[in-house]
């Protein structure tokens, strides 16, 4: 079991995405994400979040807001991941050259015009909502199969 943290960064009407294309033997190549990774022992999700957008940026994120959580049951066909997802809207820095792709500050009209995860088209919309969610999105062989969401 992963637990791990991701977090869209918005500045304006845009949000900062990674397109996953420097890592080798990425599961997540060729697609765009949001910032964010794995939790070290002893981290709280808040403190890996700006831990994890700072490393992957050059950003360093203040009071990054939690909007729900994500349960992928064996997402890369190897262990379950389960995501605490953030938006932050506070930061400093300037952005680096990230070792994991290519950043980009995109429209938030064009978000889901992207090369995503078809689960992150479904909850893209709910962080713009008040509800906090807790969701499941199963895949089967990194193609979407369904998903539940209960919103609290």
């Amino acid at each position: 079991m992963k637990l791990a943290t991701l977090c869209y960064v918005r500045q304006g009407n845009k949000t900062l995405m990674l397109y996953r294309n420097k890592k080798e033997n990425d599961y997540h190549e060729g697609k765009w994400n949001g910032l964010g990774g794995k939790l070290e022992e002893g981290e709280s999700p808040e403190e890996c979040v700006i831990r994890e957008v700072s490393e992957e940026s050059g950003l360093l994120i203040e009071n990054p807001i939690m909007h729900g959580f994500i349960t992928f049951p064996l997402f890369d066909g190897k262990e379950d991941w389960y995501v605490f997802v953030f938006t932050a809207t506070e930061f400093t820095g300037e952005l680096i050259d990230s070792s994991e792709g290519k950043l980009e500050w995109i429209e938030n009209d064009n978000l889901l015009n992207l090369n995503l995860w078809d689960g992150d088209k479904i909850y893209m919309d709910w962080l713009f909502n008040e509800k906090f969610f807790s969701a499941k999105f199963n895949y089967s062989d990194g193609k979407f199969v369904d998903y539940t969401v209960y919103f609290h």
